[in-house]
């Protein structure tokens, strides 16, 4: 419960970052982090495949794109 309590709110903290970050490449950044802890989330709530794909799109992919 704490963990996962730990990673919603660093879901919402880096979405923020992100959104509010005037530097494009942290901004960058900061959506990576926030697609990785997203992965992690659906991993933990026993959805695997979706957690892969959020990890290998979400945080892989559209970031090498805007890098």
């Amino acid at each position: 419960m704490i963990l996962q309590t730990a990673l919603l709110i660093g879901l919402v903290i880096f979405s923020v970052l992100a959104l509010v970050l005037k530097d494009l490449l942290r901004s960058a950044i900061s959506l990576a982090v926030a697609s990785l802890l997203l992965g992690i989330i659906f991993f933990r709530m026993n959805a695997p495949s979706a957690g892969v794909f959020e990890i290998s799109v979400g945080a892989g992919l559209i970031t090498v794109l805007f890098f």
